[in-house]
């Protein structure tokens, strides 16, 4: 499995349209084929000296492989959404992984 984990910082003062229009933007991933898994959230309440809430939203996705992860970041979904939503955040910090 290859796991492809991006944390977002939207920018400060955003309006309640920004958010909405970054809500349905990243929810719209969802609907790439070569995903095995998809899951959009804030941070959870868990407060722990190890847990990081300092980004806005977390999108976790699940692949088969690679292959897949490569196949999702040239789909005129992916790319529509960053050109479409890219203004609205701050940063991005991309965690990728691959199942040992």
């Amino acid at each position: 499995m290859f796991v492809h984990v991006v944390n977002f910082w939207l920018k400060p003062g955003l309006s309640e349209e920004d958010i909405k229009k970054f809500e349905e933007g990243v929810q719209s991933l969802k609907a790439i084929e070569s995903l095995v898994m998809f899951n959009v959230g804030k941070p959870a309440a868990t407060d722990r000296p190890v847990i990081d809430k300092s980004y806005s939203y977390c999108e976790l996705t699940v692949f088969n492989d690679e292959a897949g992860h490569d196949i999702y970041q040239q789909h005129p979904v992916h790319l529509a959404f960053v050109e479409n939503c890219k203004h609205l955040w701050e940063k991005v910090l991309i965690y990728d992984s691959e199942t040992i």
